[in-house]
């Protein structure tokens, strides 16, 4: 088995704590911004966990190995929401909220421009670039837009 197997299988439970972070703190605000968080967490780690499986099998993990350590990770997160809720301020959500959502926000915009930026500025095709400018700006209108019912 190799070495890249075993970090991504690390950096995905790193991923999935940030995540069980982000959304306990989220349900701490408020239902619709808990339900917000989580749906828009299932898309970004449907198509994440599929292709964290497919690493793990060019790793060299069978199908079954892959597929336990893959859930293995998911651990993760439980545990980032059990942090979240165990951080909670006696004061009240508000002092929990008030450093783990920007916490974790930060990261996952971080994350997302670090993987965005260079692969825009490498498009030769300025057709493709601009689809991929106008989808993430439609992924922000479609958050604010829910943000505001």
């Amino acid at each position: 088995l190799q070495i890249s197997g075993y970090l991504n299988l690390l950096a995905n439970t790193i991923d999935n704590f940030t995540h069980g972070l982000a959304v306990a703190a989220s349900f701490l605000v408020s239902r619709k911004v808990g339900f917000l968080t989580t749906m828009a967490i299932l898309l970004h780690e449907i198509p994440h966990e599929v292709g964290d499986f497919a690493i793990l099998l060019r790793a060299g993990f069978d199908r079954w190995s892959a597929a336990k350590m893959q859930l293995s990770t998911a651990l993760g997160g439980v545990l980032g929401a059990c942090f979240a809720i165990c951080a909670q301020s006696p004061k009240g959500a508000g002092e929990t909220v008030a450093w783990i959502l920007p916490f974790t926000s930060g990261g996952f915009l971080y994350i997302a421009l670090v993987n965005v930026v260079p692969d825009l500025l490498e498009e030769k095709n300025p057709w493709n670039s601009l689809q991929q400018i106008l989808l993430l700006c439609t992924g922000i209108t479609v958050m604010v837009l829910l943000s505001l019912t």
